[in-house]
């Protein structure tokens, strides 16, 4: 009996050592699966971490700015007269009315342009013994008060002997409130000068198209321009030959 008793403990207790080894056995299989899982977790927060960073270090190209696209009518024009001392050509598509303003005086004109929200402003002035007084003061305007937010400015002449025409037109670059100023004279009796604005924000980028379009009307009334009595000297000229 004591021996029967003895061998089922001695079963007892290897029993309880195997199951005491098997459950080492699993504990042991369970640490080295979660450190295999946290291994493998690390590795791809790792390179998750390292493409992200290389991502960030990617130059940014940001896309230019875009504007919308403005179309512009066919060249055109009609003969401006009137009992002015002068006459020239103006485009079509503008409206040319007197200068309304307090300070105005006759034969100051402004061309407008409604759709484009653009004006071209037209002082007339006589001269008398003043000429060089006129063109310093002229210049003083320009590079002084308008051209002060001007990355440059560009002169470009524009002479006609036959007409007596003399004129000189400023192509101011940047965002300057305006972007185009002129004068045509005669040197001796009558001065005109002109300016181009735009009812906008000045904005060189956005602007450059409408500019380029109206400046092609400026050096068209520029090269149109005749002064009144030089006609008449003219037809008294050929008058005289016949």
């Amino acid at each position: 009996m004591s021996s029967l008793t003895s061998l089922r403990a001695v079963q007892s207790i290897v029993g309880a050592l195997s199951g005491h080894r098997h459950y080492k056995c699993r504990q042991t299989r369970l640490r080295r699966f979660a450190f295999i899982f946290n291994f493998q977790f690390s590795i791809f927060n790792y390179l998750c971490l390292v493409m992200l960073l290389f991502s960030c270090q990617q130059n940014y190209v940001p896309k230019p700015h875009t504007y919308y696209r403005i179309d512009f009518p066919d060249k055109e024009y009609r003969l401006f007269e009137s009992a002015c001392p002068f006459t020239f050509d103006y485009p079509v598509y503008g409206t040319l009315t007197p200068d309304t303003r307090p300070t105005s005086e006759p034969c100051w004109l402004n061309i407008t342009f409604p759709k484009y929200k653009g004006t071209i402003h037209l002082t007339y002035i006589t001269i008398d013994n003043n000429f060089d007084r006129f063109i310093e003061e002229n210049w003083n305007m320009i590079y002084t008060k308008i051209a002060q937010k001007a990355d440059a400015v560009y002169e470009h002449n524009i002479v006609h002997p036959y007409q007596n025409v003399f004129g000189t037109i400023f192509d101011i670059k940047g965002n300057a409130a305006s972007s185009v100023q002129f004068f045509v004279t005669d040197s001796v009796k009558n001065f005109l000068r002109g300016s181009l604005y735009f009812f906008s924000r000045p904005n060189q980028d956005s602007l450059a198209p409408a500019v380029a379009f109206f400046r092609e009307d400026i050096i068209h009334l520029m090269e149109t321009i005749q002064w009144k009595d030089e006609k008449e000297n003219q037809k008294s000229k050929i008058k005289n030959q016949k």
